[in-house]
């Protein structure tokens, strides 16, 4: 049995005993390997991998151009494998001068783990971003908005309410704001349109104040859903969005209500999404719809700000 192999199958029995709902840890996809020892001689490991988005990636409206992202392996070790791993990050990077501006460290993380939480924030990364989850019915919640799904002939619609979220997001979390963000969105979501995705709208005397932009996926060995939820058919609720002057009057439950009975009736056995802690919304809204924090996305930007 190799050195990795037993860094893993250690980290998924630590993991199992912080959150019962993290899937068992796979070997990282082949990288920049950076290793540290701590000061009784226990070796510790990361996978490295770094990634410049091409500047018409939709990626960069959710990420810096320049990533460089560290897939940990510590075993049993905790926080204390975590400072030593983060150590030797900040070294690798002296080495590699990444770009001072729209850069990125990334680092996902299981958001229970207090202790190499600790070691996180110690070395500069900040909680940006959480993979949350929900699992069990939705009852019907009653509201003034009437749902219904959404067609190709709503595309201007349904980019304007994806382009309020990114606004806001742009305020609170890991959202960019790029110069060809609206050019970007229209072609994404006319696909998605096309495609006939989960997607509906929220309407008050016609005029759509509200968006949930769903999809259906698989957790299963062998691809990305897979290593970061227990296995099944999972809804991913991709954007919700309320138009300012609608906010606070019940139109995100009753959209939210609507898409949880809808993906249940498609066969899911839970949902996820991304939010942001920093967003006075969504770190609220969230936990109400009844999602809480499986992993923590912690970023510092630019790289080089690592400590």
């Amino acid at each position: 049995m190799t050195v990795g192999r037993v860094l893993v199958d250690a980290q998924s029995a630590r993991f199992a005993g912080i959150d019962p709902l993290l899937p068992p840890v796979t070997a990282p996809a082949d990288g920049d390997v950076v290793t540290a020892a701590l000061p009784d001689g226990t070796r510790v490991a990361g996978v490295l991998h770094h990634q410049v988005h091409e500047r018409r990636s939709p990626a960069r409206l959710w990420s810096a151009t320049e990533v460089w992202e560290l897939a940990p392996l510590l075993g049993g070790t905790g926080g204390a494998g975590m400072d030593a791993l983060l150590r030797a990050w900040r070294k690798r990077l002296d080495l590699a001068r990444p770009a001072e501006r729209d850069s990125a460290c990334v680092l996902t993380w299981p958001s229970r783990d207090a202790e190499a939480t600790r070691a996180l924030l110690d070395h500069g990364l900040v909680p940006l971003t959480v993979i949350a989850v929900r699992r069990g019915p939705s009852p019907p919640v009653a509201g003034v908005a009437t749902i219904r799904r959404a067609t190709p002939g709503d595309l201007e619609a349904v980019l304007a309410l994806a382009l309020a979220e990114l606004h806001y997001s742009s305020m609170v979390g890991s959202t960019v704001r790029r110069p060809d963000a609206v050019e970007l969105k229209r072609r994404g979501l006319a696909d998605r349109l096309a495609a006939g995705g989960p997607m509906w709208l929220a309407e008050r005397d016609g005029v759509a104040v509200g968006l949930v932009e769903c999809a259906v996926v698989t957790a299963e060995p062998g691809n990305w859903t897979g290593s970061r939820l227990p296995p099944g058919r999972w809804g991913y609720v991709n954007c919700v969005s309320v138009l300012p002057g609608a906010r606070g009057s019940g139109v995100g439950r009753q959209l939210m209500a609507f898409a949880h009975r809808e993906l249940a009736r498609l066969g899911t056995v839970g949902t996820y999404l991304y939010y942001n802690p920093p967003n006075p919304l969504s770190s609220v809204f969230w936990p109400r719809q009844g999602y809480r924090p499986l992993w923590t996305m912690w970023e510092v930007r630019p790289a080089g700000a690592l400590r």
